[in-house]
C-alpha cells in the first residue's frame, strides 16, 4: 500500500466538480441529523474513484465545507495519478488521503476508521471471466469487513445491486426488497448478482458478530455526471450518440423497461440510508419505468430538440418486456424521494460531458 495525502496536491479554494445546483440539492435534502452524525468521522472509502464513489466524495466534501464537519476521508485507489487527472479537486482536497492499493488485499491497512463505505461497483464487461468477477467482489467485501473489525468501524455501507433479484417477474412492475427471487445458478452472466448476494450475506454475518450498523443499498440504474458514456449502459450510449450529432441507436427492440435515478439524488439517498436506515436492504433507484425505446427518444428530444432514433429490431408481439424497476417504499419511509426528473437528469449529464467525436 502507498499512502499519499491529498494536501500534497491541494490548491487554494475548493471548488466542486459538479454544478452548484447539484451541490445545493445534496446539502438541502440530506437531513441535518445526518450531517451531525458524520461530524468528525474518519471514513474509509473503497471504490471512491468510480461513479458512485465520486458522487459520495462530492457530497461528503460539500457537507464538510458548508458545515465544518472535520471529516477525514481515506480513499482507496489502484491508480492515484489517474484519479488526480480525473478529479483533481477531490484527490487534492486536504480532507482526502489517497491510499494506493487493491480492495482484494487490505492486509496492510489498519485504521482507525469510524465508517467503511464499500461502494466499489466496477463495470463488468460482457466478456469478463464470471469466476473472476465473482471472486473479486466477494474478496473485496471480505477484506473491507476484516478492515472494519480491526479498525473499530461501527458503520458500514455496502452498495449492492438490483441484480441480486435475478429476472424480474412479468407480473411485478416494481420489485420490492422482500422479493425472494435470485439469479439462476447456471446463468454464467449472473456473476455480478450472485457475488452481490454473497456480499450481503457476509455483511449480515459480520454485523451479527461485531454489532456493526450495517446498511445495504441495492442500486438500480443511475445517470449523472461522472458516468462513462462508452460502457454498456444504454442511457450513457444514447447521450454519447446525441452529443456526437448521430442518431440514437437502440441495439435491441427497445421494449425492456428501466428507470433512472439522478446521481445527486443518489448521494442524498446513500448518506441518509447510512445514518438513518436499518439493517434490511434498501432499493435505491427510480420507480418510474420507461422503455428503452422511449428513453432513446427522450434523450434525443432533450439534447437535440427532435427524435433521431434507430431501433435495430422489431418487437415480438405478445412477449412481455424485461423489467428492471425497483419499489422504493422503504426509502420513502426515510423521507427520500426523486428530486430530479429524467429529462433534467439527461440534460445535466450531457452538460457535464466533453463533446465526443462521432461514432
Amino acid at each position: 500500500m502507498t499512502d499519499t495525502h491529498g494536501s500534497n496536491t491541494a490548491s487554494t479554494g475548493y471548488r466542486p466538480g459538479v454544478s452548484p445546483a447539484d451541490v445545493e440539492l445534496v446539502l438541502a435534502h440530506t437531513p441535518a441529523a445526518v450531517w451531525e452524525a458524520l461530524r468528525g468521522q474518519r471514513l474509509f472509502v473503497s471504490g471512491g474513484t468510480g461513479f458512485v464513489g465520486c458522487w459520495l466524495l462530492e457530497a461528503l466534501l460539500a457537507g464538510h465545507e458548508r458545515f465544518g464537519l472535520g471529516l477525514e476521508l481515506t480513499v482507496l485507489t489502484r491508480a492515484p495519478g489517474r484519479f488526480r487527472a480525473k478529479a483533481a479537486h477531490l484527490a487534492g482536497h486536504p480532507a482526502v488521503r489517497l491510499l494506493q492499493g487493491d480492495v482484494t488485499d487490505l492486509a496492510g491497512v489498519a485504521g482507525p476508521f469510524d465508517t467503511i463505505l464499500h461502494v466499489a461497483t466496477d463495470v463488468v464487461r460482457p466478456d469478463a471471466d464470471p469466476l473472476r468477477v465473482y471472486r473479486d467482489i466477494v474478496a473485496g467485501t471480505e477484506q473491507t469487513l476484516a478492515l472494519a473489525a480491526r479498525a473499530g468501524a461501527t458503520r458500514y455501507l455496502l452498495t449492492s445491486s438490483g441484480a441480486v433479484y435475478g429476472r424480474q417477474p412479468a407480473d411485478c412492475p416494481q420489485v420490492p426488497e422482500s422479493h425472494a427471487g435470485a439469479p439462476a445458478t447456471d446463468d454464467l452472466g449472473s456473476a455480478y448478482g450472485q457475488a452481490k448476494r454473497a456480499a450481503e450475506f457476509l455483511l449480515a454475518c459480520h454485523a451479527r458478530q461485531h454489532g456493526t450498523a450495517a446498511r445495504v443499498a441495492r442500486c438500480f440504474a443511475l445517470v449523472g455526471p461522472y458516468m462513462a458514456l462508452d460502457a454498456q449502459f444504454a442511457i450513457g450510449n444514447f447521450i454519447r450518440d446525441s452529443l456526437a450529432g448521430a442518431p440514437v441507436r437502440v441495439g435491441g427492440d427497445g421494449t425492456p423497461l428501466r428507470s433512472y435515478l439522478y446521481a445527486a439524488d443518489l448521494a442524498v439517498w446513500l448518506l441518509t440510508i447510512l445514518v438513518n436506515g436499518d439493517a434490511q436492504p434498501y432499493n435505491v433507484g427510480s420507480s418510474r419505468a420507461v422503455s428503452v425505446a422511449e428513453l432513446a427518444r427522450r434523450v434525443s428530444r432533450a439534447l437535440t430538440g427532435a427524435e433521431h432514433v434507430v431501433v435495430a429490431q422489431a418487437a415480438t408481439p405478445g412477449r412481455a418486456p424485461a423489467q428492471y424497476v425497483p419499489a422504493t417504499a422503504r426509502a420513502a419511509a426515510l423521507g427520500l424521494r426523486e428530486y430530479t426528473d429524467l429529462d433534467a437528469a439527461i440534460r445535466a449529464t450531457a452538460a457535464w460531458q466533453p463533446r465526443p467525436a462521432a461514432p
